[in-house]
């Protein structure tokens, strides 16, 4: 699948590149908060980070984004929608922000982007959002970016810290109202 560049101002998705690995180790391998709470393994080496971007870009039932400062091209933060069904017309979405980018706005933009995208060009009609109960933050994010809460599941996945937490589900439909983004 190609993945288009999204242009939302201030921010920019663009396909992922060789030269993103070492952000990526640095955001998401460094940072506690992202340890704690990424679900795909921890990045522990550039070696990791290297297939972690490999996987992100290459595996099929994708559609990831690297999100960037459309002035200066720094690196904050990812966002993919992954397990996407064509049959079914389902996804879910994840998403990482960088320390320095947090409180900024950028995950509920470049999630509302990412799912718009999906909804105009792919057979989807609904895109999942899970996140541990513990981690309000994504819960404003999901909030923001148009999601609807529909229940906690017990005990559902093991992040970071290796334990399998409760967490909380919400949904986005094709035609649910757009979120008012600024």
């Amino acid at each position: 699948m190609r993945i288009p560049p999204l242009d939302l101002g201030p921010l920019l998705l663009r396909p992922w590149r060789d030269e993103d690995v070492d952000a990526v180790l640095a955001g998401q391998g460094r940072d506690p908060a992202s340890r704690l709470w990424a679900g795909g393994g921890a990045l522990d080496t550039r070696e990791d980070a290297v297939a972690l971007v490999d996987r992100l870009r290459t595996e099929e039932n994708r559609a990831s984004w690297a999100v960037v400062d459309a002035a200066t091209g720094e690196l904050l933060g990812s966002v993919t929608v992954h397990s996407i069904d064509l049959r079914q017309g389902d996804a879910q979405v994840g998403y990482w922000t960088a320390a320095p980018a947090r409180g900024r706005g950028v995950a509920p933009r470049a999630v509302d982007a990412a799912c718009r995208w999906v909804f105009g060009t792919l057979a989807v009609d609904r895109i999942g959002l899970c996140h541990a109960v513990e981690n309000a933050t994504s819960g404003r994010v999901a909030e923001k970016a148009g999601f609807t809460l529909e229940g906690r599941l017990r005990r559902s996945f093991r992040y970071g810290d290796g334990v399998k937490h409760d967490e909380l589900l919400w949904s986005r439909l094709s035609d649910d109202p757009a979120p008012a983004l600024g």
